[in-house]
């Protein structure tokens, strides 16, 4: 008797049991957008390091608002001013945001806070102490961790990593995923179609998606549903990376020979089936530490089970929280349930219930469209009849963070 398939969880745990992180590398922090860090980075000084304006303006000794006082200098962002000595009650110095305050001096007055003729500057208000002053240490203190490992990379993180000090970061080798696309009836994207023939869509779509997990493609190939063309590229594609994607091939018919040339080239089944609309004929397996998985050959289905499951050993390969957090939403419409859980594409938007899941439009596994303006797959229990609009369901998000 068959192994029943295993629910969405189980085959994830499988999955992500035999991944494990890859080796660190130093990457120039310029170089580092999305790259996984691979320790935590601390600050190397305090930031900012120098007592320095917050605006464009005055330095002055705090009190000082009445009378002209006297410009002795200017401090720019860079070049602070050179005095004779601390700044006094009757004395200001012009500076700059950012420009560092001469000693002496504890507050700065707004350029529109002030009027200056004939070498002098007259305030027009009261200057109470440390009025848009910067003081060391307010944004980040020396020995201050700044970023955990397992940080994704983005704009934000790396304006902070450059704060602290960092010229280059430790960071998760990126992936390399080998992707082969199987099927006679598969032709490049744009040729003309014969009869029963097909555009080949995985490729790119795998591609795009392992992408955007961090990993690099490094190597595509597209074969016909024959056993020895199947073997040597998988044979290829374990020669040359971490990560073997390959789409079809891996259900049970007559033309399907992803897992037999698998399991030739040395590679443990871990995983068949997975209890899932759509999606169900997964494989996955493992070589050592490289992974291999068989996804199937619809475009919808690898689309989904590519986000369930490869996605996931990517980021775990990288050090990266592999999981994302699941939002509970409220379906906005009636969905059919089916005899296996399904993973339906969602558009999510926010109302006075909270969170709200509409189905992108028709669900069948052919159907490519219900991919777009998808943020979400919402799972659907398996069951007879239907979910009624407004039941909660569990949703994943495809493209955002839910929190």
């Amino acid at each position: 008797m068959s192994t029943p398939p295993a629910s969405i969880d189980a085959a994830r745990d499988a999955v992500l049991a035999a991944a494990a992180p890859l080796t660190a590398e130093p990457v120039a922090v310029g170089r580092a957008l999305d790259r996984v860090l691979a320790q935590e980075l601390v600050a190397a000084a305090n930031v900012p390091r120098f007592v320095n304006s917050a605006m464009d303006g005055f330095a002055v000794r705090a009190g000082a608002s009445s009378g002209p006082l006297r410009i002795i200098g200017e401090a720019r962002a860079g070049a602070p001013a050179v005095l004779a000595g601390p700044l006094g009650p009757g004395e200001a110095v012009r500076v700059s945001t950012g420009a560092p305050l001469p000693d002496g001096a504890d507050a700065v007055v707004r350029l529109e806070d002030a009027r200056e003729a004939d070498g002098a500057v007259t305030l027009a208000v009261d200057v109470a102490p440390g009025r848009d002053v910067r003081r060391p240490g307010e944004d980040l203190r020396a020995g201050e961790t700044v970023l955990r490992a397992g940080t994704r990379l983005g704009p934000a993180e790396l304006a902070v990593a450059i704060a602290a000090g960092a010229g280059e970061l430790r960071c998760a080798r990126r992936p390399r995923v080998a992707l082969v696309g199987t099927g006679d009836e598969l032709r490049p994207p744009g040729a003309e179609l014969g009869p029963g023939e097909i555009h080949e869509s995985n490729l790119t779509v795998l591609r795009a998606l392992a992408t955007r997990a961090g990993a690099e493609a490094v190597l595509e190939r597209s074969v016909p549903d024959d056993p020895a063309a199947t073997r040597a590229a998988l044979a290829e594609a374990l020669d040359a990376a971490d990560v073997v994607v390959a789409s079809g091939g891996v259900s049970v018919g007559p033309h399907d020979h992803v897992k037999d040339a698998l399991a030739a080239l040395g590679v443990e089944q871990r995983l068949w089936r997975v209890d899932l609309q759509p999606g169900k004929p997964t494989w996955f397996g493992a070589r050592g530490a490289q992974l291999a998985f068989g996804l199937p050959g619809n475009p919808v289905s690898s689309f989904v089970t590519f986000t369930l499951f490869v996605r996931p050993a990517l980021l775990a390969l990288q050090g990266a929280p592999p999981l994302p957090e699941r939002a509970a939403a409220t379906l906005t419409e009636a969905v059919p349930r089916r005899g296996r859980e399904q993973a339906l594409r969602v558009r999510l938007s926010y109302g006075a219930d909270g969170l709200r899941a509409t189905p992108t439009g028709p669900q069948g596994s052919q159907v490519t469209r219900s991919l777009l303006g998808a943020d979400g797959l919402a799972f659907v229990p398996a069951g007879a009849g239907s979910l009624a609009a407004g039941e909660r369901v569990a949703v994943e998000p495809l493209n955002r963070d839910l929190r």
